[in-house]
Protein backbone atom coordinates (compact mmCIF):
# COMPACT_ATOMS: atom_id res chain seq x y z
CA UNK A 1 0.00 0.00 0.00
CA UNK A 2 1.37 3.21 -1.11
CA UNK A 3 2.41 5.50 2.14
CA UNK A 4 -0.57 7.99 2.91
CA UNK A 5 0.02 11.32 5.36
CA UNK A 6 -1.33 10.99 8.19
CA UNK A 7 -2.32 14.53 8.71
CA UNK A 8 -4.88 14.42 5.82
CA UNK A 9 -6.64 11.34 7.59
CA UNK A 10 -9.95 12.06 9.83
CA UNK A 11 -9.05 11.76 13.53
CA UNK A 12 -11.62 8.28 13.79
CA UNK A 13 -9.68 7.11 10.52
CA UNK A 14 -5.88 8.00 12.52
CA UNK A 15 -7.05 6.39 15.88
CA UNK A 16 -8.04 3.00 13.60
CA UNK A 17 -4.43 2.87 11.80
CA UNK A 18 -2.82 3.34 15.32
CA UNK A 19 -4.83 0.79 16.96
CA UNK A 20 -4.19 -1.73 14.46
CA UNK A 21 -0.33 -0.82 14.03
CA UNK A 22 0.34 -1.39 17.92
CA UNK A 23 -1.46 -4.32 17.78
CA UNK A 24 0.81 -5.65 14.81
CA UNK A 25 3.49 -4.27 16.78
CA UNK A 26 3.22 -6.72 19.74
CA UNK A 27 3.29 -9.52 16.87
CA UNK A 28 6.68 -8.79 16.31
CA UNK A 29 5.96 -6.94 13.05
CA UNK A 30 8.72 -4.45 11.31
CA UNK A 31 8.10 -0.89 11.40
CA UNK A 32 8.33 -1.06 7.40
CA UNK A 33 5.67 -3.74 7.57
CA UNK A 34 3.44 -2.52 9.89
CA UNK A 35 3.63 1.09 7.78
CA UNK A 36 3.00 -0.99 4.46
CA UNK A 37 -0.31 -2.11 6.36
CA UNK A 38 -1.82 0.68 7.40
CA UNK A 39 -1.03 2.75 5.00
CA UNK A 40 1.46 5.58 6.07
CA UNK A 41 5.47 6.21 6.54
CA UNK A 42 7.60 3.48 8.63
CA UNK A 43 8.64 7.01 10.36
CA UNK A 44 5.18 7.83 11.81
CA UNK A 45 4.75 4.09 13.10
CA UNK A 46 7.85 4.46 15.28
CA UNK A 47 6.24 7.97 16.08
CA UNK A 48 3.31 6.04 17.30
CA UNK A 49 5.38 3.85 19.19
CA UNK A 50 7.50 6.16 20.62
CA UNK A 51 4.43 7.83 22.00
CA UNK A 52 3.05 4.64 23.42
CA UNK A 53 5.86 4.00 25.20
CA UNK A 54 6.23 7.79 26.87
CA UNK A 55 2.64 8.54 27.34
CA UNK A 56 0.78 4.86 27.32
CA UNK A 57 -1.43 3.42 24.57
CA UNK A 58 -4.71 5.39 25.48
CA UNK A 59 -2.42 8.53 24.43
CA UNK A 60 -0.97 7.13 21.51
CA UNK A 61 -4.02 5.90 19.51
CA UNK A 62 -5.79 9.25 20.27
CA UNK A 63 -2.64 11.07 19.22
CA UNK A 64 -1.87 15.14 19.77
CA UNK A 65 -5.36 17.57 19.61
CA UNK A 66 -5.36 18.97 16.18
CA UNK A 67 -4.90 22.46 14.72
CA UNK A 68 -3.56 25.81 17.02
CA UNK A 69 -4.53 25.82 20.83
CA UNK A 70 -7.15 28.72 21.90
CA UNK A 71 -5.46 31.50 21.60
CA UNK A 72 -2.25 30.50 20.16
CA UNK A 73 -1.23 32.94 16.94
CA UNK A 74 -3.32 35.51 17.67
CA UNK A 75 -2.35 39.31 18.56
CA UNK A 76 -4.63 40.20 20.95
CA UNK A 77 -4.40 38.00 24.55
CA UNK A 78 -7.48 36.43 26.20
CA UNK A 79 -8.33 39.17 28.54
CA UNK A 80 -7.93 41.80 25.67
CA UNK A 81 -10.21 40.15 23.92
CA UNK A 82 -12.96 40.09 26.77
CA UNK A 83 -11.98 44.02 27.58
CA UNK A 84 -12.90 44.92 23.92
CA UNK A 85 -15.94 42.87 23.96
CA UNK A 86 -17.27 44.56 27.18
CA UNK A 87 -16.58 47.72 25.81
CA UNK A 88 -18.92 46.95 21.95
CA UNK A 89 -21.28 45.38 24.27
CA UNK A 90 -22.18 48.03 27.00
CA UNK A 91 -20.87 51.20 24.77
CA UNK A 92 -21.40 53.09 21.76
CA UNK A 93 -18.63 54.49 20.13
CA UNK A 94 -19.27 58.16 20.61
CA UNK A 95 -19.96 57.27 24.32
CA UNK A 96 -16.08 56.64 24.37
CA UNK A 97 -15.13 60.01 23.03
CA UNK A 98 -14.85 58.19 19.18
CA UNK A 99 -15.61 60.04 16.10
CA UNK A 100 -18.17 57.18 15.25
CA UNK A 101 -21.86 56.60 15.81
CA UNK A 102 -21.44 52.89 15.50
CA UNK A 103 -19.21 49.82 15.94
CA UNK A 104 -17.98 49.23 12.06
CA UNK A 105 -14.86 47.19 11.73
CA UNK A 106 -13.25 50.56 11.67
CA UNK A 107 -14.53 51.28 14.57
CA UNK A 108 -13.71 48.64 16.16
CA UNK A 109 -9.45 48.59 14.71
CA UNK A 110 -9.30 52.03 16.45
CA UNK A 111 -10.97 50.65 19.71
CA UNK A 112 -8.37 47.81 19.69
CA UNK A 113 -5.19 50.02 18.59
CA UNK A 114 -6.45 52.74 21.53
CA UNK A 115 -7.12 49.76 24.41
CA UNK A 116 -4.05 47.42 23.88
CA UNK A 117 -1.48 49.92 20.88
CA UNK A 118 -2.17 46.30 18.55
CA UNK A 119 -2.48 48.16 14.97
CA UNK A 120 -4.79 45.55 13.18
CA UNK A 121 -6.13 44.84 9.91
CA UNK A 122 -9.34 45.43 8.57
CA UNK A 123 -9.73 41.84 7.50
CA UNK A 124 -8.71 40.65 11.18
CA UNK A 125 -10.93 42.57 12.90
CA UNK A 126 -13.79 41.15 10.99
CA UNK A 127 -12.40 37.46 11.75
CA UNK A 128 -12.16 38.78 15.25
CA UNK A 129 -16.20 39.80 15.16
CA UNK A 130 -16.70 36.80 13.37
CA UNK A 131 -15.03 34.28 16.70
CA UNK A 132 -16.99 36.93 19.24
CA UNK A 133 -20.47 35.75 17.40
CA UNK A 134 -20.93 39.59 16.23
CA UNK A 135 -22.72 40.26 13.33
CA UNK A 136 -23.78 43.70 11.58
CA UNK A 137 -27.37 44.21 12.70
CA UNK A 138 -29.47 47.59 12.89
CA UNK A 139 -29.43 49.60 16.06
CA UNK A 140 -32.43 50.40 18.01
CA UNK A 141 -33.46 53.83 17.86
CA UNK A 142 -33.29 55.70 21.56
CA UNK A 143 -33.52 59.45 22.49
CA UNK A 144 -30.36 61.07 23.88
CA UNK A 145 -32.77 62.44 26.13
CA UNK A 146 -33.96 59.19 27.35
CA UNK A 147 -33.12 58.91 30.93
CA UNK A 148 -31.86 55.23 31.86
CA UNK A 149 -32.20 55.33 35.46
CA UNK A 150 -36.44 56.10 34.91
CA UNK A 151 -36.48 53.93 32.46
CA UNK A 152 -35.03 51.65 34.98
CA UNK A 153 -37.44 52.86 37.89
CA UNK A 154 -40.62 52.19 35.67
CA UNK A 155 -40.04 48.48 34.78
CA UNK A 156 -38.63 47.52 38.56
CA UNK A 157 -40.68 49.85 40.43
CA UNK A 158 -43.44 52.39 39.06
CA UNK A 159 -45.79 50.36 36.81
CA UNK A 160 -45.13 47.08 39.34
CA UNK A 161 -46.97 49.54 41.89
CA UNK A 162 -49.00 50.95 39.00
CA UNK A 163 -50.61 46.74 38.65
CA UNK A 164 -50.98 46.14 42.26
CA UNK A 165 -53.33 49.31 42.98
CA UNK A 166 -54.85 48.34 39.85
CA UNK A 167 -55.59 44.65 41.43
CA UNK A 168 -56.55 46.19 44.76
CA UNK A 169 -58.79 49.32 43.34
CA UNK A 170 -60.77 46.80 40.32
CA UNK A 171 -59.24 49.27 38.07
CA UNK A 172 -58.68 48.35 34.58
CA UNK A 173 -54.80 49.38 32.75
CA UNK A 174 -55.00 50.78 28.98
CA UNK A 175 -52.35 52.08 27.07
CA UNK A 176 -52.90 55.68 24.86
CA UNK A 177 -51.44 57.42 22.22
CA UNK A 178 -51.83 59.59 19.16
CA UNK A 179 -50.70 58.92 15.61
CA UNK A 180 -51.74 60.40 12.26
CA UNK A 181 -52.12 58.84 8.66
CA UNK A 182 -51.56 60.76 5.52
CA UNK A 183 -51.91 60.65 1.52
CA UNK A 184 -47.68 60.22 1.29
CA UNK A 185 -47.29 57.31 4.35
CA UNK A 186 -44.48 55.14 3.39
CA UNK A 187 -45.14 52.15 1.02
CA UNK A 188 -45.02 48.29 1.97
CA UNK A 189 -43.12 46.06 -0.39
CA UNK A 190 -44.11 44.80 -3.36
CA UNK A 191 -42.52 41.98 -5.40
CA UNK A 192 -40.53 42.96 -8.69
CA UNK A 193 -38.37 41.72 -11.39
CA UNK A 194 -33.98 42.69 -10.10
CA UNK A 195 -33.64 46.03 -11.33
CA UNK A 196 -37.28 47.07 -11.89
CA UNK A 197 -38.51 48.73 -9.09
CA UNK A 198 -42.09 48.85 -9.17
CA UNK A 199 -44.06 52.08 -9.16
CA UNK A 200 -47.26 53.34 -7.24
CA UNK A 201 -49.07 56.28 -8.31
CA UNK A 202 -49.59 58.48 -5.73
CA UNK A 203 -51.91 61.67 -5.75
CA UNK A 204 -50.33 65.19 -5.43
CA UNK A 205 -52.74 66.35 -3.02
CA UNK A 206 -51.47 66.22 0.68
CA UNK A 207 -54.35 65.31 3.33
CA UNK A 208 -54.34 63.25 6.59
CA UNK A 209 -56.42 61.59 9.52
CA UNK A 210 -55.65 61.28 13.34
CA UNK A 211 -56.22 59.19 15.61
CA UNK A 212 -56.40 58.71 19.30
CA UNK A 213 -56.53 55.27 20.69
CA UNK A 214 -56.43 53.27 23.89
CA UNK A 215 -56.22 49.60 24.79
CA UNK A 216 -56.21 47.67 27.82
CA UNK A 217 -54.26 44.07 28.33
CA UNK A 218 -57.54 42.32 28.10
CA UNK A 219 -57.33 43.28 24.46
CA UNK A 220 -60.00 45.76 24.28
CA UNK A 221 -59.77 48.79 21.95
CA UNK A 222 -61.25 52.06 21.55
CA UNK A 223 -60.21 54.92 19.20
CA UNK A 224 -61.38 57.96 18.19
CA UNK A 225 -60.60 59.89 14.87
CA UNK A 226 -60.25 63.65 14.62
CA UNK A 227 -59.19 66.14 11.66
CA UNK A 228 -58.10 68.97 13.57
CA UNK A 229 -55.24 69.44 15.95
CA UNK A 230 -54.97 67.20 18.54
CA UNK A 231 -55.45 69.75 21.96
CA UNK A 232 -56.65 69.76 25.66
CA UNK A 233 -60.62 69.94 24.45
CA UNK A 234 -59.99 66.68 22.07
CA UNK A 235 -58.10 65.27 24.98
CA UNK A 236 -60.68 65.19 27.71
CA UNK A 237 -63.36 64.00 24.60
CA UNK A 238 -61.55 61.08 24.25
CA UNK A 239 -61.08 60.46 28.04
CA UNK A 240 -65.09 60.80 28.19
CA UNK A 241 -65.70 58.34 25.88
CA UNK A 242 -63.22 56.10 27.52
CA UNK A 243 -64.64 56.36 30.59
CA UNK A 244 -68.44 55.74 29.17
CA UNK A 245 -67.40 52.83 27.53
CA UNK A 246 -66.01 50.61 30.67
CA UNK A 247 -67.53 50.00 33.85
CA UNK A 248 -64.55 49.89 35.79
CA UNK A 249 -62.28 52.67 37.02
CA UNK A 250 -59.57 52.68 34.03
CA UNK A 251 -55.63 53.81 34.71
CA UNK A 252 -54.73 55.02 31.76
CA UNK A 253 -51.21 55.04 31.14
CA UNK A 254 -49.55 57.78 28.63
CA UNK A 255 -46.57 59.47 27.13
CA UNK A 256 -45.60 62.81 28.32
CA UNK A 257 -46.83 64.94 25.31
CA UNK A 258 -47.74 68.68 26.66
CA UNK A 259 -51.26 68.53 26.32
CA UNK A 260 -51.49 65.18 28.35
CA UNK A 261 -50.23 67.66 31.29
CA UNK A 262 -52.66 70.76 30.01
CA UNK A 263 -54.44 72.10 33.29
CA UNK A 264 -57.82 71.28 31.40
CA UNK A 265 -56.84 67.98 31.14
CA UNK A 266 -55.89 67.72 34.72
CA UNK A 267 -58.85 69.82 36.21
CA UNK A 268 -61.33 66.87 34.48
CA UNK A 269 -59.26 63.97 35.30
CA UNK A 270 -59.83 65.64 39.23
CA UNK A 271 -63.48 66.01 38.31
CA UNK A 272 -63.45 62.31 37.11
CA UNK A 273 -61.47 60.58 39.58
CA UNK A 274 -63.79 57.71 40.32
CA UNK A 275 -63.37 56.95 36.94
CA UNK A 276 -60.17 57.19 35.37
CA UNK A 277 -56.25 58.09 36.67
CA UNK A 278 -53.58 59.54 34.80
CA UNK A 279 -50.40 57.62 34.75
CA UNK A 280 -46.99 58.84 32.66
CA UNK A 281 -44.42 56.73 31.29
CA UNK A 282 -40.72 57.75 31.34
CA UNK A 283 -39.97 60.68 28.58
CA UNK A 284 -38.55 59.84 25.15
CA UNK A 285 -39.41 56.21 25.99
CA UNK A 286 -42.10 55.26 23.34
CA UNK A 287 -40.60 51.45 23.03
CA UNK A 288 -41.93 51.04 26.27
CA UNK A 289 -45.95 52.04 25.61
CA UNK A 290 -47.61 48.94 23.56
CA UNK A 291 -49.89 51.76 21.84
CA UNK A 292 -47.31 52.50 19.46
CA UNK A 293 -47.19 48.68 18.14
CA UNK A 294 -50.69 49.24 17.36
CA UNK A 295 -50.02 52.66 15.54
CA UNK A 296 -47.45 50.50 13.70
CA UNK A 297 -49.70 47.77 12.74
CA UNK A 298 -52.38 50.42 11.40
CA UNK A 299 -49.64 52.02 9.23
CA UNK A 300 -48.83 48.87 7.89
CA UNK A 301 -52.65 47.59 7.26
CA UNK A 302 -52.59 50.92 5.48
CA UNK A 303 -49.86 50.23 2.91
CA UNK A 304 -51.75 46.77 1.69
CA UNK A 305 -54.83 48.99 0.47
CA UNK A 306 -55.47 50.84 -2.36
CA UNK A 307 -54.05 54.15 -2.32
CA UNK A 308 -56.77 56.84 -1.30
CA UNK A 309 -57.27 59.91 -3.49
CA UNK A 310 -59.29 61.97 -0.98
CA UNK A 311 -59.28 62.63 2.61
CA UNK A 312 -62.53 60.61 2.76
CA UNK A 313 -61.32 57.78 1.39
CA UNK A 314 -58.12 57.34 3.82
CA UNK A 315 -60.05 58.09 6.91
CA UNK A 316 -62.59 55.25 5.98
CA UNK A 317 -59.41 52.83 5.41
CA UNK A 318 -58.35 53.79 8.89
CA UNK A 319 -61.67 53.25 10.56
CA UNK A 320 -62.02 50.15 8.99
CA UNK A 321 -59.19 48.70 10.00
CA UNK A 322 -58.91 50.51 13.15
CA UNK A 323 -62.83 48.52 13.55
CA UNK A 324 -61.82 45.20 12.70
CA UNK A 325 -58.63 45.33 15.00
CA UNK A 326 -61.32 46.09 17.94
CA UNK A 327 -63.33 43.03 17.37
CA UNK A 328 -59.73 40.84 17.17
CA UNK A 329 -59.03 41.36 21.47
CA UNK A 330 -56.47 38.27 20.77
CA UNK A 331 -54.75 40.15 18.33
CA UNK A 332 -54.19 43.22 20.35
CA UNK A 333 -53.15 40.81 23.21
CA UNK A 334 -50.09 39.77 20.62
CA UNK A 335 -48.53 43.21 20.95
CA UNK A 336 -47.51 42.19 24.72
CA UNK A 337 -45.44 39.64 23.18
CA UNK A 338 -42.67 41.82 22.29
CA UNK A 339 -39.60 41.44 24.35
CA UNK A 340 -39.80 45.77 25.37
CA UNK A 341 -43.76 45.08 26.03
CA UNK A 342 -43.65 41.99 27.64
CA UNK A 343 -43.49 43.71 31.31
CA UNK A 344 -47.21 44.83 30.54
CA UNK A 345 -48.81 41.56 29.68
Amino acid sequence: MKPQDARSISPDAQREKRTVALNMRTQGYTFVEIGHAVGVHSRTVQKWLARAEMDGTDAAIDGKPRGYAVGEHRQLTQEQESQIRSYITDRMPDQLKMPYALWTRKAVRDLIQDVTGVTMPIRTVGLYLSRWGYTPQRPLKRAYEQRPAEVQKWLEVSYPEIQQRATKEEAEIFWGDETGVNSRSQQGRSYAPVGKTPAVALTAKRFGINMISAFSNRGELHFMLYRETFDAAKCTEFLGRLTRCSTKKIFLILDNLKVHHAKDVKEWVEDNKDKIELFFLPSYSPELNPDEYLNGDLKNRIAEKPQARNKETLESNVKSIMTDLAAKPVHIRSYFRHPKIRYAA
